[in-house]
């Protein structure tokens, strides 16, 4: 049996013949940056680096998928950023999980541009203060995200990319005790998440709504009788230790965020083989109207995964209907059932095709 002391030499080695690879890897990572800026190609491509991590998942390796997932993601982060890294906007300040999703989808090496609230994600993405904005969507247990469904009805921007995301909310604030606690901050859909908890545990505490998580964390960082509802990652970023961990009522409580840009800035993803389109679409107050919506997907083959109604601004008692399907604009099922949806709207909007 080898010593410990043989082990680590060996590792060592290892270690130096891994890092001589990502230095050719990054050479050929700046050729092709090269040759992309040379023909006006975009630098970040989420359905190539996608398909880039399948094969590699599907390689066969000891290790997990997810680890190798998010070991190449950072390798490919880090090439990115030898050339030019991306400018992310997303829900500030740092420590959210707003955060979290932009650094799973763009890796730790992206350019950092934190927002006090969606609408400035928006506005930061649309004028070009960034190349790409991360807004959450949906959350698993309490629906849509109603501002972000409106800003992407409104904007210039479009979907290439999406993100689901574990979220653990925990209790955090400047000890480890919870006596004390008079107020609990927390961005109001985190305080609906918990609401079941915070009314068995603290029922006299005051609920107070924040921006984002991680400002409550902030609040919570300058008065000792505050706590806030948060990510271990908020915990860290303003030095508060974790008085309850996990604290939402559902344990398998997920947010899905989106990924978006200016269309000049990447046009719609290539085909991955697993895709998602989203789109808006409104059709004239009728009896039948929301069955023959339905009807080119059924005609067609293809799966519909989300059906939203939310009121149209437009006029009083119409709705607009968020639809996400499965596929890709250019899958010839897809395009035939778009074809006849759009015939059928008198408001039509493809929000984006990306990888699912």
């Amino acid at each position: 049996m080898k010593t410990l002391t043989q082990l680590r030499v060996e590792i060592d080695a290892i270690d130096q013949q891994l890092l001589a690879l990502l230095n050719a890897r990054a050479g050929l990572a700046h050729e092709v940056g090269v040759v992309k800026r040379l023909d006006g190609s975009p630098v970040f491509r989420p359905d190539r680096e996608a398909q880039v991590i399948a094969k590699m998942q599907g390689a066969g390796a000891a290790l997990k998928p997810e680890g190798i997932g998010a070991i190449w993601r950072e390798i490919m982060s880090a090439c990115r950023a030898l050339e030019e890294p991306q400018r992310v906007a997303f829900l500030g300040p740092k420590g959210t999980y707003s955060e979290e999703a932009a650094i799973e989808f763009f890796g730790s090496s992206m350019g950092s541009l934190p927002c006090q609230s969606i609408d400035e994600v928006f506005r930061a993405t649309s004028g070009g203060a960034a190349e790409f904005g991360v807004v959450p969507i949906e959350n698993s247990t309490e629906g849509v995200i109603a501002r972000t469904m409106d800003l992407l009805l409104a904007s210039n921007v479009h979907i290439v990319g999406n993100v689901s995301l574990a979220v653990r909310h925990n209790l955090l604030r400047q000890s480890e005790s919870m006596d004390g606690i008079q107020v609990v901050y927390g961005h109001p859909q985190a305080l609906a998440q918990c609401q079941a908890w915070l009314s068995i545990n603290l029922p006299k505490a005051e609920r107070r709504a924040a921006s984002s998580n991680a400002e409550g964390a902030r609040q919570a960082m300058l008065d000792k009788a505050c706590a806030a509802i948060a990510s271990s990652r908020a915990g860290v970023e303003f030095g508060l230790q974790t008085v309850a961990k996990a604290i939402q009522d559902e344990a398998h409580n997920r947010t899905r965020f989106a990924v978006i840009c200016r269309p000049e800035v990447l046009p719609l993803p290539g085909r991955t083989g697993k895709d998602a389109v989203s789109l808006v679409v409104s059709v004239k107050n009728q009896p039948g109207a929301l069955h023959d919506l339905i009807v080119p997907m059924k005609k067609h083959g293809v799966s519909m995964t989300r059906f939203e109604s939310r009121p149209a601004r437009s006029a009083q008692w119409d709705y607009n209907f968020y639809i996400d399907l499965a596929g890709h604009v250019s899958d010839v099922p897809v395009a035939a059932a778009l074809a006849e949806l759009q015939a059928l709207c008198s408001f039509y909007k493809v929000l984006g095709c990306y990888p699912a």
